[in-house]
């Protein structure tokens, strides 16, 4: 009898860890328009941290005014465990180790729940290229921001060219077409 509780207590628990595993690879929930089509699958979760990148230049409704305008952006990115996989900069583009890249476009943005903090987009591929991580990235979700933001400080004609680099993080979450 004690055997029997036994096995039922262990077989609970099994169905409980085997919950919690998937739970641990499906992607985080996002705002409605930044979730990705039914057809994707998560590839990958990487943490980015680093700057976006900022330089003063003439308004462009107004060239005798200036500007702070983003230049890009320049980011380590990591697994969970903190292992550098690729890094991330201006096209938008994220390069992983192995030689492999994707660079998108931003299709949908939805403001960070973090004050002064870049927003959350959607973005989709435009070009893949090499045979490792990012091969069949079809989407990008940048999530969960902290930072990255200018606040609305204007830059004066003798700042012009310079350039302002504001840390930040995010995750990066990474899809391709389900299998």
């Amino acid at each position: 009898m004690r055997s029997m509780k036994h096995r039922s207590v262990l077989r609970s628990f099994v169905v409980l860890l085997g919950g919690a595993i998937a739970g641990c690879a499906a992607a985080p929930p996002a705002p409605g328009p930044l979730r990705v089509p039914a057809t994707q699958s998560l590839i990958k979760q990487l943490h980015a941290t680093g700057v976006q990148i900022y330089e003063c230049q003439p308004a462009k409704q107004d060239a005798a005014q200036f500007e702070w305008i983003f230049v890009g952006p320049e980011a380590r990115l990591t697994t969970r465990s903190g292992r550098p996989v690729a890094k991330h900069y201006a096209g938008p583009t994220w390069e992983a180790k192995d030689g492999s890249r994707v660079t998108a476009e931003t299709i949908a943005s939805s403001r960070s729940p973090n004050a002064n903090s870049i927003p959350w987009l959607l973005l989709r591929a435009r070009a893949t290229s090499g045979n490792g991580l990012f091969k069949h990235v079809q989407y990008i979700q940048r999530l969960n921001t902290a930072g990255g933001s200018l606040l609305a400080a204007a830059c004066r004609k003798d700042q012009a060219g310079q350039q302002l680099r504001a840390a930040y993080t995010a995750d990066y979450l990474f899809y391709g077409p389900k299998h």
